[in-house]
């Protein structure tokens, strides 16, 4: 996908008037083709440094070569990778908060059919007591959840790696001691609180 496309798609994502249909549409196809850049830039440097290794097998001779292949690896497509990876934090950020209220707006089955989710693994969102967009796309990592993504670290359908890139990046700037305990009673990782139960007094009509 060209950087134009992904310019036009975020220009529809972005219009007042757009559906949440086509929101989260445009929003995954613009997350998949995003990470699917990031994807191939990690491959070309990771081809880069095998080529190093390669050459240690003949040194000292090619102690320079190894050193100017690492440093390429280093560098390579950083301005491309750096832009596409803030737009992944952005629509991570976006998505993580849910924003633009896509998850109510659409409605949870709705949701999950644009996510694709299978039928037999939507029970696992009311399981975990988390039926938002965070909780089903990121939280159970259900999005495509008939591919298996594996156990790798960020692995996972285009959403779950635009919330992944945003969790990493506040994790990185923010200060260690205002970090938020995910593992605490009602966190994102931590156990389910209990219901806020209520009861409401509703006075009987006498004629």
């Amino acid at each position: 996908m060209t950087p134009r496309l992904i310019i036009r798609l975020c220009n529809i994502a972005l219009k007042p008037d757009t559906s949440a249909t086509t929101q989260l549409t445009t929003t995954r196809r613009i997350c998949r083709a995003i990470a699917h850049q990031l994807d191939s830039i990690h491959a070309e440097r990771r081809a880069m440094r095998r080529q190093a290794g390669k050459l240690k097998a003949f040194l000292p001779f090619t102690r320079q070569a190894i050193a100017d292949l690492e440093q390429q690896a280093l560098v390579h497509r950083e301005d491309a990778r750096a832009g596409a990876r803030n737009v992944l934090i952005g629509f991570g950020t976006s998505l993580m908060f849910d924003s633009e209220g896509l998850a109510d707006a659409l409605g949870f089955e709705r949701m999950c059919e644009l996510l694709g989710v299978n039928p037999t693994h939507r029970q696992q969102a009311h399981t975990d007591g988390d039926t938002s967009l965070r909780g089903v796309a990121f939280i159970s990592r259900l999005e495509d959840s008939s591919t298996s993504y594996g156990d790798d670290w960020g692995a996972g359908g285009p959403l779950f790696r635009a919330c992944h890139a945003a969790m990493i990046q506040f994790i990185k700037e923010c200060p260690e001691y205002q970090l938020p305990d995910p593992f605490t009673p009602g966190a994102p990782f931590g156990p389910k609180l209990p219901p806020d139960l209520r009861i409401v007094y509703r006075p009987r009509f006498h004629p």
